[in-house]
């Protein structure tokens, strides 16, 4: 048997190139801050100038660059554009050694920073940890990495957790946070509390007012657009879902709910509505309102009557259509269906009709009622509105009794013996949170509550708003000295609640509850 050598392992470093051919490692620096303080920013700017000067001191080296990446999260690396662009540098064979000061700088995820770590190693890439002294070449360098990355990763849980309970602490105090850069209608003051910007705030009241009167969302935003008037990003074009964001958001009543996303993963950072998986926290009266609270409820009310479809005896069903004064409250005396509006062409003669939709799309019941044209409809509107004026005295004293009606109609509870037992249930709520003690049942009951406080306000807006009706029509007759002789949209849209087409009549109901038969 022949003399066996042994020839020692050397420690590969760099791209497999000779050293003739490259006599310097190109060596990269990568930094990061992970908050946007000055004090942070200062060490952002430290850690540029340290590694320049770091790398460019040894002769074997040349700089082949610093990335850096200013206020980014260390728990994954989809937003560090900077560290990403490095690794692609190191793929395309342009960096053959990386310098950075920690772990938790290079990355607070263990599945992040092992699977960075063994890319560049396939490569020949060494990464070096200035504060652990760990160079990823060595043979222990993996096992040191693997344990220092994931105390990098419960350091950065811990963190996290600590943020989330330092939140929740501030939710229960009723600190409000609201970003109000993107946010229409406010501003904040010196001390961070919102405020009312004059101009936006007019914008917000129009988009309510507008909505309430029969307008559709597309409506408004297209109106909204041909103004020139920005949205809250400062964008021109305005999208149905900010409006409608607009609509639904209680902060512009001064509300304020609180948690209406979490996070679900402290490495991902990603949010997911809140559906009661966490507590929620309703700040009322937080800052000054721009919408009052009645006109808001009544909006919400109209958002859920517009989304309900409504089905026909024949099984079709309607979506909301304000594109006409008309256009759903016109119904068919015989068979309930809606009336549609319908362009004719006979022989060349042109005219609009209402027909019933059962007769239109075929829907296999059997219907023989009328076409109605619309200068008829039209004059069935104004005869109907005429009919009250010339009566004035009977149909204020009905209307008078019509109000008192609505007055006796009580509540089961007052909001204000809500308000005083969900006051003590959250004392109590809290109380059993602290001690870690069972709180379902203390928690079903505020939820409860909380539903019949909100539906006592409901039903208090309904009935002040069949008040309102009732009143617009009294100041109306009031205030109108003669009949009316022209059709005006804007009067019916106002002042009738549904037309009902019979085979020898119509049956014309006001919004203030009164039928007339035309």
């Amino acid at each position: 048997m022949g003399n066996v050598m042994v020839i020692p392992a050397r420690r590969q470093v760099g791209n497999n190139v000779k050293r003739s051919e490259k006599p310097k490692l190109r060596v990269a620096a990568y930094c990061r801050v992970s908050t946007d303080s000055d004090e942070q920013a200062t060490s952002y700017d430290a850690q540029i100038e340290h590694y320049t000067e770091y790398i460019s001191k040894n002769p074997d080296w040349t700089l082949a660059g610093i990335f850096a990446d200013d206020g980014i999260t260390g728990t994954n690396t989809k937003k560090r554009e900077e560290f990403n662009r490095m690794i692609d540098e190191c793929m395309a064979g342009n960096i053959d050694m990386i310098i950075t000061k920690s772990i938790s700088r290079f990355a607070r995820n263990t599945l992040d920073c092992l699977k960075y770590i063994r890319q560049l190693k396939e490569k020949n890439i060494p990464v070096f940890f200035e504060k652990e002294s760990i160079n990823t070449m060595d043979s222990k360098g993996e096992v040191l990495l693997t344990i220092m990355a994931s105390l990098a990763q419960q350091e950065s849980q811990s963190l996290s957790q600590n943020v989330k309970l330092g939140l929740q602490y501030r939710y229960q105090q009723g600190h409000v946070q609201v970003n109000h850069n993107r946010f229409l209608g406010y501003t904040k003051d010196a001390d961070g509390h919102l405020v009312i910007d004059p101009d936006q705030a007019e914008i917000v009241r129009r988009i309510y007012r507008e909505y309430l009167e029969g307008s559709s969302m597309d409506k408004i935003a297209a109106g909204l657009e041909a103004d020139g008037i920005l949205t809250g990003a400062g964008k021109t074009k305005w999208h149905t879902s900010t409006i409608n964001k607009i609509l639904r958001n209680e902060k512009y009543i001064g509300d304020a709910l609180l948690q209406k996303t979490y996070t679900t993963d402290f490495l991902t950072k990603k949010r997911i509505k809140n559906n009661g998986i966490v507590p929620q926290y309703y700040v009322e009266g937080d800052h000054e309102a721009i919408i009052p609270k009645d006109i808001f409820l009544l909006v919400q009310e109209e958002l859920v009557r517009r989304r309900r479809v409504h089905t026909s005896k024949s099984g079709k069903r309607h979506c909301y259509s304000c594109k006409h004064c008309f256009a759903q409250i016109v119904f068919c005396g015989e068979c309930g269906e809606f009336y549609r509006r319908v362009h004719w062409n006979n022989r060349g003669c042109k005219s609009i009709v209402w027909r019933c939709c059962s007769r239109l799309d075929n829907t296999g019941h059997s219907c023989r009622s009328r076409t109605v044209n619309e200068s008829l409809l039209e004059q069935t509107a104004i005869d109907a509105i005429n009919q009250v004026l010339c009566k004035k005295d009977d149909f204020l004293k009905t209307l008078q009794a019509n109000i008192t009606t609505v007055i006796k109609q009580g509540d089961n509870l007052s909001p204000e013996v809500i308000d005083t037992r969900l006051r003590e249930l959250q004392k109590e709520l809290l109380k059993k949170a602290n001690q870690k003690d069972d709180y379902d049942a203390i928690a079903d009951e505020i939820l409860r509550l909380r539903d019949m406080r909100k539906q006592s306000e409901v039903d208090s807006v309904i009935k002040d708003e069949q008040m309102k009706q009732i009143n617009d029509l009294q100041d109306f007759i009031r205030s109108q000295p003669t009949t009316i002789t022209e059709f005006d949209e804007v009067l019916i849209r106002r002042l009738i609640a549904k037309i009902t087409v019979f085979a020898d009549h119509f049956a014309v109901k006001f919004r203030s509850g009164i039928t007339i038969r035309v």
